[in-house]
């Protein structure tokens, strides 16, 4: 049987969502490691007489951890393909979550959270890699920025999980608590069993043979090489010469916009009751509004999964980045109204981010070439954790020396730095097969959108 359609236009079908919930699940994951030691640390503190030092390590070591496995990940993923990687971040999840049970000293479980950090690293590029080399063009928009929701989730259900286990464990729930994540990833592990390596990947390695054996495995005997749209192996390609080549402003207007619209946001979340203290909110306002604000980034991230294919990606980017910019610098503007107009303006804010939220996974994964695309999103994520740490840590600084409305002057530049740049050099990848998604052609007429026609024949 002979089949001429292309791999890109295949319906959706029962293996692409099985693939989407193997790498959403390590979303999953990632927001409940993530949010998990939050709840932990009141209570392992004098457990385990931890000095505020160590405490302060203990909080960001999953953060240095993501740096490392971030630039790490993304070439051992690039090098050695999507599957050997795709079972790292879970195996060091589960491991190094259950030594936590046993874990006696504050260096100890700084040593554990950060290869906890390292395996989330290693997750980001290979499980989105994995997404968006298998799915078709229709689905790859929606699918990576699901990715967004998934992270909220798991960190939800380490706030519900969490505190169950610490108020039924006694001495020990914070013990329990941080071992829970084992359970999690342990099931995440035993459902990537099976995955197929990436047909890109392998042609991008020269192993056409078996590149046409995984696409008859997963789409049947009628489909092969034929149905995929992917160039062949090039003589040589590495990724100085990748970026040399025009890359590199990719990779500059990625980490960019990337690391602008993360900063705000985590010093958003990670300091909510506290900027909406310093905002002259009492504690019931603020405890309301801490709320509020967390449901908005769920909400925002939500809608613009929805919008990413019929907006476009440069549109959706360029109009989360102006919104969520202005509501910011109307924030510093009226920082001394009513608690009401402020808590409606943070969540405008947190709803309108959700653009650059969820792009932050598409975009690196579509404009980059299969031999660096890996690379790409781990440089990526460490980049903009570097930017997310270095925010996170000036909030309280900048609140007590500048004052709040500044700071929040401070947070509306930088989205407008990346609204600039992201102005200057956003491409549009809606709707067209990735290998041409990926190709510098498609720079030529960045602020270029397709016709609602075009749109249609591509898809």
């Amino acid at each position: 049987m002979s089949n001429n359609v292309s791999l890109e236009d295949v319906p959706f079908n029962r293996f692409h969502r099985l693939l989407s919930l193997r790498s959403s699940g390590g979303s999953f994951v990632d927001g409940y490691v993530l949010s998990i030691i939050g709840i932990a640390m009141p209570f392992l503190v004098p457990a385990l007489a931890i000095d505020s030092l160590w405490e302060s390590l203990i909080a960001v070591s999953a953060l240095i951890g993501i740096f490392l496995g971030g630039f790490v990940g993304g070439s051992l993923t690039d090098r050695f393909g999507r599957r050997v990687m795709y079972f790292i971040g879970p195996v060091l999840f589960t491991l190094c979550s259950l030594l936590q049970l046993w874990v006696d000293s504050g260096p100890g479980l700084f040593a554990l959270r950060l290869l906890i950090g390292i395996g989330i690293g290693f997750e980001y590029p290979v499980a989105t890699a994995f997404l968006v080399e298998f799915l078709p063009r229709k689905s790859r928009g929606p699918r990576l920025a699901g990715l967004s929701i998934y992270f909220f989730a798991g960190a939800a259900a380490a706030y519900i999980v969490g505190q169950a286990l610490i108020e039924a464990g006694g001495a020990d729930g914070w013990r329990y608590a941080l071992a829970s994540t084992a359970l999690v990833s342990g099931v995440l592990l035993l459902l990537r069993m099976g995955t197929p390596e990436s047909p890109r990947w392998l042609i991008s390695k020269g192993f056409t043979e078996r590149a046409e054996r995984v696409i008859k495995q997963v789409y049947g005997n009628g489909f092969g090489l034929k149905n995929l749209p992917e160039p062949p192996k090039p003589a040589k390609l590495s990724v100085r010469s990748l970026l040399h080549a025009g890359y590199g402003k990719r990779m500059f207007f990625v980490t960019t916009f990337w690391t602008c619209s993360v900063i705000p946001v985590f010093a958003v979340y990670a300091f909510a009751p506290k900027v909406l203290e310093a905002l002259h909110l009492d504690a019931q306002w603020s405890s309301y509004g801490s709320m509020i604000i967390t449901m908005m980034f769920v909400v925002g991230c939500l809608v613009a999964t929805w919008l990413v294919n019929a907006m476009g990606r440069r549109s959706l980017l360029i109009h989360s980045l102006l919104w969520s910019g202005l509501a910011l610098l109307l924030l510093g503007t009226f920082s001394e109204q009513s608690s009401w107009l402020i808590i409606l303006l943070f969540a405008a804010y947190a709803f309108l981010i959700g653009g650059a939220q969820v792009l932050q996974f598409i975009y690196p994964n579509e404009i980059f070439p299969t031999e660096i695309r890996a690379v790409a999103v781990g440089f990526g994520t460490s980049v903009s954790r570097i930017g997310a740490v270095v925010g996170t840590y000036l909030v309280p600084v900048s609140i007590q020396t500048i004052g709040i409305g500044h700071t929040l002057y401070c947070a509306a530049g930088i989205t407008f730095i990346g609204l600039v740049v992201s102005w200057l050099l956003a491409p549009e990848t809606r709707g067209i097969e990735l290998c041409r998604a990926s190709s510098l052609a498609v720079d030529a007429e960045p602020a270029r959108q397709p016709s609602a026609s075009a749109l249609r024949r591509a898809t």
